[in-house]
């Protein structure tokens, strides 16, 4: 069962409701609160509300209040309230007390600090009802409005804060781009339109009105004595400089006006632009010049030289940049034509007219004047040349050898070549303008034709060929490969030989054998007549037209042939079908070509091969059976060789055996012979045998024995003197090393002697004499001090253990009486 009893602390409140009535009222502690039947507590103890210095709450549906501020209630007893309505109460309500909340009131916003407004804020406040100010200002509904600072803005139901709305700060070389929002009159009181848009230039701290809104902050672009800010009008108005400027107009801001420019709204930035600086030694073209009254010239142009410096005005172009003067040495010149009539310095020039400048001398040209070239003169050798065409009558000469200037009626004119000429001239990069040469090789020639004077000139090598404006090589086309292919070789010298060159012949004999021939030919260019030099290049391609000549001769001999015949004689038959036989019947040597002088001195067959497989197939069986066949016939012969020898032996054999056997009985008969006499000899000569025997075995022990003694005593001499000379040398190596040891130990000693005594005297130098005599004094001096203080005349320290002899030594220490 619930708690009748309700205790309220301090601070405190409680809302209780009469049931029978329906009231409900609110009690505030300290107090204990009995409850009766009809009566039960609605809301939990809840602490009174407590607003601090500079803060505030809002409260939903506050309680209605008389003139005395006091409560209103209905005739019932219950509180009355604003339902649907906020109030917002300060710290002053209630008298700075806590206050609870009657019965339907509700904390909407706990206590909130006041909000501070700086000098550089300010609150955006949007009026949500008309109502009058503490100022007596009234405030309609919609209305927005700044509550600047510094100050405590005080919150108000009937407005809402939109935002904080701090300051901007404008620093140096800055400003505000603004736009209106609406119509209104500006911080300077300029109206506004909607929409317009202005700039803030003063440095500071700008506070926005409500009806104006930021686009963006404007950053001051330098202007230098070197740069210069190009400008465009976008519409009709007065600068900041006082100038009216109309729209389009284009202008230049320069450091004379302003050291920074700061682009208004109606001015659009083009670019920046530098200054044009010449020295003393420059110039430049300006088209389209503006003039002192500010007006442009169309179509103009103005030379300015140096010294000066200036920005180009909108408008101008600089044609060709800035130039340096033409300084011309001796030997250089300068083209010039003339665009528009004037008077050169007397000489009247007309549009169109070429004349050069010669140095040595500067020059500037006019704006009238036209720079075509630089010219120089060109130092030619013996072995070069340009080609010079006359502009007026078109002639073209090659100069050779000599410094030329081109005139001014002359120019340098581009000799074209075939492609097949510049592969095999292998120039890279030619200059066209150069006279084209060739070195023709040792042993060759070369045909020029001259396409004007429709004539050619041979030139032989070695030597330096050069073409003439109307000339060109002749390029020689010869086949090549194996066999012959026409227009392999592309040349432009023809060799003279002697050379050779190879190629395949295919042949058919009488038997149908068809045969495949490497032949390689032998050849020169007869040149013993020089009027016969013309003749070498009457036959384009002598090579293929040689060797097709040579291979229809070849052909018609072997085709009169068996192969048997062919193949036996094949170098026989390819040289008489060449060559040709003379009167005597013998070959010729060579096999002339008259068209062109060629000589054929001699034909070698390389290789001879069948074409048809069949045919090869063939001709290798029949050298194999050729092989077979020969092999065949030397085994034969070498296998009658064989038996007839072998039979000569086995008879050579038989007859030594017979001859052996005679001188076999002939031996066996004086053996028996001797062992007959033999056994004589045994009988008669056994006795005297023994004796001699006997006597031989004495003799030979005795002298072997005399033998064996003196061989011993040779050997105990020289083991005896073997040991006396190993003795001899081991004690002189010994002595030796003792000497060369004592020597070593000797430099040794002096040297640590010598060391010691330098050591001993860099001491004795460090220390000095005077320590070194007051160190050796030190210890007589202390034993002197310790004797006197134990009042000890002498004395002596022994170990015990060592002897001392004080038979003499007593007298110093006993004191005489």
């Amino acid at each position: 069962m619930a708690s009748s009893v309700v205790r309220l602390p301090a601070l405190t409140y409680a809302h209780i409701l009469d049931t029978n009535r329906g009231v409900t009222s609110l009690v505030v502690g300290p107090r204990v609160v009995t409850l009766s039947q009809e009566q039960k507590v609605v809301s939990d103890v809840t602490s009174c509300v407590l607003i601090l210095q500079n803060h505030y709450c809002i409260i939903r549906n506050p309680v209605l209040r008389g003139d005395d501020k006091a409560p209103l209630f209905d005739e019932h007893g219950n509180v009355k309230l604003a339902h649907g309505d906020e109030e917002i109460r300060f710290s002053e309500h209630n008298g700075g007390e806590p206050f609870p909340l009657y019965p339907g009131e509700r904390l909407l916003q706990q206590p909130t600090a006041q909000t501070v407004l700086t000098a550089d804020q300010a609150l955006h406040l949007r009026v949500l009802r008309s109502h009058r100010t503490e100022a007596g200002q009234i405030r309609e509904a919609g209305e927005e409005y700044l509550c600047r600072g510094p100050c405590t803005y005080r919150p108000r139901v009937e407005e809402q804060v939109v935002e904080v709305v701090p300051a901007t700060i404008i620093r140096p070389n800055e400003a505000l781009l603004l736009r209106a929002v609406k119509q209104t009159t500006d911080s300077q009181g300029n109206a506004r339109k909607t929409g317009e848009q202005w700039l803030v230039r003063a440095v500071g701290s700008y506070m926005r009105d409500v009806d104006e809104a930021f686009v963006r902050t404007v950053r001051a672009l330098p202007v230098t004595r070197r740069v210069a800010v190009h400008l465009r009008a976008t519409r009709t108005f007065e600068d900041v400089y006082g100038t009216r400027r109309k729209a389009g107009e284009e202008w230049l801001v320069t450091h004379d006006m302003s050291d920074s420019h700061i682009p208004d709204v109606y001015e659009e930035v083009v670019k920046n632009v530098p200054i044009t600086v010449l020295n003393s030694r420059q110039y430049c073209f300006v088209t389209d010049p503006v003039g002192g009254d500010g007006k442009q010239a169309f179509g103009r142009r103005e030379v300015r030289k140096g010294e000066c410096s200036f920005f180009l005005q909108p408008g101008e172009r600089l044609a060709g940049g800035v130039q340096s003067v033409h300084v011309l040495a001796e030997g250089e010149a300068l083209l010039l034509r003339a665009t528009e009539e004037f008077d050169d310095g007397g000489v009247h020039r007309s549009p169109g007219d070429r004349w050069m400048i010669h140095g040595p001398a500067d020059f500037i040209p006019a704006t009238e004047v036209e720079i075509l070239e630089p010219r120089r003169r060109m130092a030619l050798d013996v072995n070069e040349g340009v080609y010079v065409r006359d502009v007026r009558s078109g002639g073209v000469r090659a100069v050779v050898g000599e410094s030329y200037m081109l005139s001014a009626n002359e120019e340098l004119w581009h000799k074209d070549l075939p492609d097949i000429v510049e592969q095999l001239l292998g120039i890279a990069n030619r200059d066209k303008s150069r006279v084209v040469t060739y070195r023709a090789p040792h042993n060759s020639c070369v045909q020029v034709y001259d396409y004007k004077e429709k004539r050619s000139r041979i030139a032989f090598g070695p030597a330096l060929v050069m073409l003439g404006p109307d000339e060109h090589f002749t390029v020689l086309s010869l086949s090549g490969g194996k066999p012959k292919q026409p227009h392999k070789i592309k040349a432009l010298e023809l060799r003279l030989g002697p050379d050779f060159m190879t190629d395949i012949v295919t042949v058919e004999t009488m038997d149908h054998a068809n045969l495949s021939l490497r032949l390689s030919y032998n050849w020169k260019f007869n040149t013993e007549n020089s009027q016969e030099g013309k003749l070498l290049f009457q036959v384009p391609d002598f090579v293929g037209d040689a060797c097709k000549a040579i291979a229809s001769r070849v052909r018609g001999a072997v085709a009169a042939a068996p192969f048997d015949h062919f193949h036996k004689n094949s170098a026989r038959l390819i040289r008489e079908a060449v060559f040709g036989l003379d009167e005597k019947g013998s070959i010729n040597n060579r096999f002339f070509f008259p068209a062109n002088q060629l000589e054929i001195t001699n034909i070698d067959i390389q290789a001879v091969e069948p074409v048809d497989q069949r045919t090869r197939d063939s001709l290798q069986k029949s050298v194999q059976l050729a092989i077979e066949i020969t092999t065949k016939s030397q085994e034969a012969t070498a296998r009658h060789r064989a038996e007839r020898q072998e039979q000569e032996a086995k008879g050579e054999l038989e007859r030594q055996k017979i001859i052996d056997d005679v001188k076999i009985e002939e031996k066996r008969k004086e053996l028996i012979a001797m062992t007959i006499e033999s056994a004589h000899i045994e009988a008669a000569g056994q006795s005297t045998a023994a004796a001699k025997a006997k006597a031989a075995v004495a003799s030979i022990e005795g002298t072997s024995a005399v033998k064996q003694a003196e061989l011993l005593a040779e050997a105990s001499q020289l083991e005896a003197d073997c040991d006396l000379e190993l003795v001899g040398k081991k004690q002189r190596i010994n002595i030796e090393f003792r000497q060369q040891l004592t020597e070593l130990e000797i430099v040794k000693s002096q040297e640590l002697a010598a060391i010691e005594a330098e050591k001993f005297r860099g001491i004795v130098d460090a220390i000095g004499a005077d320590t070194i005599r007051a160190i050796a004094q030190a210890g007589p001096e202390l034993q002197a001090k310790l004797l006197n203080g134990l009042g000890l005349k002498s004395f002596l320290i022994t170990d015990g253990h060592s002897p001392v002899n004080l038979l003499s030594s007593a007298q110093g220490l006993i004191g005489q009486q």
